[in-house]
């Protein structure tokens, strides 16, 4: 038996409850995973909160789609993106369906090995945001020696973007409170930040202009802003502003009406994620971390939209 966390209705973190359930063993092509910490997104709480529907037969409902942990059993041919898996190897598991949980068996094709310098906090909050970075920064075609405007960088999603896009060799205009702009200098970008004026200050901080941009937050300013600076409308994309930006003509990505969820962007992502994290060129932040039994307090917190890195439930 493993606990897992379950909303038993639709509605806010009051919602949720942790339960026994029984673990089946792995079979062919499938591993199971004692999981050591598993990550909080905002998604999450967008499943229960009645954004997508409230239909009760999808209720109790489990929840989170990443873990970190140590195999415990492997079916048959159980190999995954980066060979085969075997009992002991410490992992990282996307998609992870039911992730907030003690122990859960997923498919051995998502599941790629632990980079050994990250902590289990880390691993465990690593590839939701990651590869929605790299989604983005695919979509809007990003390449050396271009300036990128990223929308929400000290976000979970924007940390990770404006990492990767430095690593790109691109000038980073990183916008944010002025509260997280030494970070956001300590990680290669150019913070600026937002609120009425945004446009003049990027103009400022660029004065040869702005290639592409990056909505992590889904406001109004970002998709003005990025529309009135970057001349291409599809080098510019949002993952949250689906109507606005479908208005605006500018590209949908990840799971919102219209939006392209990049699938097999996103799985190619996870080994370049776990590259950069093992060799140092990523740092992945850690905001806090939960027991598996406080999972409402941990969404009560990603739900304020002010964290700085990831929030992690650890059984």
């Amino acid at each position: 038996m493993s606990e897992v966390v379950v909303a038993g209705a639709y509605g806010g973190p009051e919602v949720l409850s942790v339960i026994e359930e029984a673990v089946p063993d792995p079979g062919p092509g499938q591993v199971r995973i004692a999981v050591r910490a598993a990550g909080v997104n905002p998604f999450d709480h967008k499943m229960y909160s009645g954004v997508f529907g409230t239909d009760p037969a999808n209720l109790p409902m489990r929840l989170g789609a990443e873990a970190a942990g140590v195999v415990t059993a492997v079916g048959a041919r159980a190999n995954g993106p980066a060979g085969p898996i075997a009992v002991g190897d410490e992992v990282i598991a996307y998609r992870a369906p039911g992730a907030y949980a003690a122990e859960l068996v997923v498919p051995a094709s998502s599941v790629v090995p632990k980079p050994a310098v990250l902590s289990w906090e880390q691993a465990g909050g690593l590839m939701v945001t990651g590869v929605t970075a790299v989604h983005a920064l695919e979509a809007i075609g990003l390449r050396n020696g271009e300036s990128v405007l990223i929308h929400g960088a000290a976000g979970g999603v924007g940390l990770t973007a404006v990492q990767m896009a430095v690593a790109r060799g691109a000038t980073v205009l990183a916008t944010a409170s002025p509260a997280k702009h030494d970070l956001l200098r300590d990680l290669g970008a150019i913070p600026v930040a937002y609120g009425p004026g945004l446009a003049g200050r990027v103009r400022a901080a660029a004065p040869d202009g702005v290639d592409a941009a990056a909505d992590l937050v889904g406001t109004d300013e970002a998709v003005d802003v990025s529309s009135e600076l970057v001349a291409d409308r599809a080098r510019i994309a949002t993952i949250a502003a689906f109507q606005r930006g479908a208005r605006a003509g500018i590209k949908l990505l990840g799971g919102g009406p219209g939006a392209d969820p990049g699938t097999d962007i996103r799985a190619a992502a996870r080994l370049q994620l776990t590259e950069a994290a093992g060799t140092g060129r990523l740092r992945v932040l850690v905001a806090g971390s939960f027991p598996l039994r406080e999972a409402a307090a941990a969404h009560h917190q990603i739900m304020t939209g002010h964290t700085t890195g990831k929030i992690v439930l650890v059984p």
